[in-house]
């Protein structure tokens, strides 16, 4: 691991250094930085999203963590003693650091399984609807007539096949939440 504070952050951001700092980093399994002012935050965020082409995910329980928490692609603001900026400036809040690893784990596994379904639902929904007119105009000589009526086409996509995603997309579990708590490689298999 490595920790490093403020100081030595403003040496490498002034410095020029930011391509040894990431190469340094890369050889770490984590990196903490310490004393450091929201700006480097930011740009510690900014620097690793950017050169490393990876997703980043920010975690702050304060003001000074909101401008880490908007640099980054996923920020998690913690309700806490400090205020509720950093959970205002957040996509996901959490009311204690230690629901972290079910908020990440259960259902980030659970959104990313339901999204991976719905995407294959909807186009298999708008292949299935045109086929059926493709080969319509077959029958008919292309001739430009529609086969259904305006309402009917706005009620297959709100009504007749708008149940399924909304019951995917509230109910569906592939794996139980105990499960997931124990196996946290299974978050791997969807990615």
């Amino acid at each position: 691991g490595l920790v490093i504070d403020g100081r030595t952050l403003n040496i490498i951001f002034q410095g020029g250094l930011e391509e040894k700092f990431l190469e340094l980093t890369q050889h770490c399994r984590s990196v903490l930085c310490c004393r450091s002012t929201p700006l480097q935050k930011s740009m510690v965020v900014k620097l690793i999203r950017t050169q490393l082409k990876v997703m980043t995910l920010s975690i702050g329980d304060g003001a000074n963590d909101v401008s880490m928490i908007q640099a980054a692609d996923v920020g998690i603001g913690i309700s806490g003693q400090e205020g509720m900026q950093a959970v205002m400036a957040s996509d996901f809040a959490i009311s204690r650091f230690k629901h972290l690893k079910k908020l990440l784990l259960v259902h980030g596994h659970w959104c990313y399984a339901r999204l991976a379904k719905m995407v294959i639902y909807f186009f298999y929904k708008n292949v299935c609807y045109v086929n059926l007119l493709f080969w319509y105009q077959f029958f008919c000589g292309f001739s430009g007539s529609t086969m259904v009526d305006y309402w009917q086409m706005i009620f297959f996509n709100l009504f007749f096949t708008s149940v399924p995603p909304l019951l995917f997309g509230a109910l569906d579990k592939d794996v139980s939440a105990e499960t997931l708590l124990h196996l946290p490689e299974l978050y791997k298999n969807g990615q």
